[in-house]
């Protein structure tokens, strides 16, 4: 275990918060999980440059079977990324790229006639670039709502239906989707309850000058640098159960429950700013996202406890895209980041 990163006592913490305590077997593999993401993180590494944050938060979406939206100008290295992510744990990789054209069949599959060894003609399940463990739905908007919805079942249910029959998807499996907030032309916006099924909404952003004269020396050259995968599949689904059993204190519950009510003008738990700048708030599903990817940030940083510190820290992605501002907000510039960077200050002037 890092020195940089100690650990929180558990028992007393618990037994103040009304958590749970770990069990001796579950801090054997939150040690374990630690020491395999300081590995992950050094992999990456080699091919990606900077951008620590957002692999830190696809790892967390990963571990609380969650799902992600990117969005970023193109040339942040987001495919390389994911790919990267892909080959560390040893997961199948797939990319669509998404286009006006694309039908739903091209993601999820069609039925196609086959002539068999005894000369019949049978029609032959032909399975669609969905069946992966991680997707990367390049440029999702660019595509008409009936192929976006195609990702909607895979994505809440992990399973296809195709001509009647449920076709089951590969385990661990997560979408990464990504957006270019530059071209607006011939796009077509998210449906919000497409973006509900999302539980980060991820900025990348550019890269810092130290960052980027890095990648101007070291990836310019001759020098290959190949990834060693650092753990399977089945490693992965195993720290996903883990994550769901991380103790939560009962305050940190009130906490996620508070700032997601406090989000909905209408609700009578909304301050002020709220009320005068969104049209609609965040709804139940936060509140979960809130509670697992604070889980899955604080095992990866080797706590057997979750913090108010874990829940501030994906507060922004969980909530940005629930946050629908209205036209007040967009006149002064207020987006749905400003409203949560001054619901958390509201929160903790609170609790201090």
């Amino acid at each position: 275990m890092s020195e940089s990163a100690p650990l929180i006592e558990a028992e007393p913490a618990a037994a103040s918060n009304g958590a749970d305590t770990p069990s001796d077997s579950d801090v054997v593999v939150i040690d374990e999980l630690r020491s395999t993401y300081d590995r992950m993180k050094a992999e990456m590494a080699k091919v990606i440059i900077g951008q620590d944050e957002v692999v830190e938060r696809l790892l967390i979406c990963i571990l609380s079977r969650g799902h992600a939206l990117l969005m970023g100008v193109p040339g942040l290295a987001k495919t390389l990324m994911v790919n990267s992510l892909s080959k560390v744990m040893s997961l199948d990789f797939n990319r669509i790229q998404f286009t006006p054209d694309l039908m739903p069949s091209d993601i999820t599959g069609t039925d196609i006639l086959q002539e068999t060894a005894e000369g019949r003609r049978e029609f032959e399940f032909v399975k669609g670039p969905v069946f992966a463990n991680i997707i990367l739905a390049d440029e999702i908007n660019r595509t008409p709502p009936k192929t976006q919805s195609a990702l909607l079942e895979a994505m809440q249910e992990h399973h296809v239906t195709v001509s009647g029959r449920i076709m089951p998807l590969p385990e661990p499996f997560f979408v990464l989707a990504t957006q270019n907030p530059i071209e607006q032309e011939g796009t077509y916006s998210l449906p919000e309850a497409q973006l509900d099924r999302f539980m980060f909404f991820i900025e990348v952003e550019y890269p810092t000058l130290d960052e980027e004269r890095r990648i101007a020396r070291e990836t310019t050259g001759t020098a290959t640098r190949e990834i060693t995968p650092q753990v399977s599949g089945a490693q992965i689904m195993k720290y996903q159960e883990l994550v769901e059993r991380v103790p939560v204190p009962d305050h940190i519950y009130d906490l996620a429950v508070d700032i997601v009510r406090a989000t909905r003008p209408d609700s009578g738990d909304a301050p002020d700013f709220c009320q005068k700048l969104v049209s609609w708030g965040a709804g139940p599903r936060a509140v979960q996202y809130l509670i697992r990817g604070a889980k899955a940030r604080a095992v990866l940083q080797g706590s057997y406890l979750v913090r108010q510190e874990d829940l501030e820290a994906v507060a922004h992605p969980v909530l940005r895209h629930r946050i629908i501002t209205n036209f007040q907000a967009q006149a002064e510039g207020m987006s749905s980041t400003v409203i949560v960077d001054q619901l958390l200050d509201q929160f903790r002037d609170a609790s201090a």
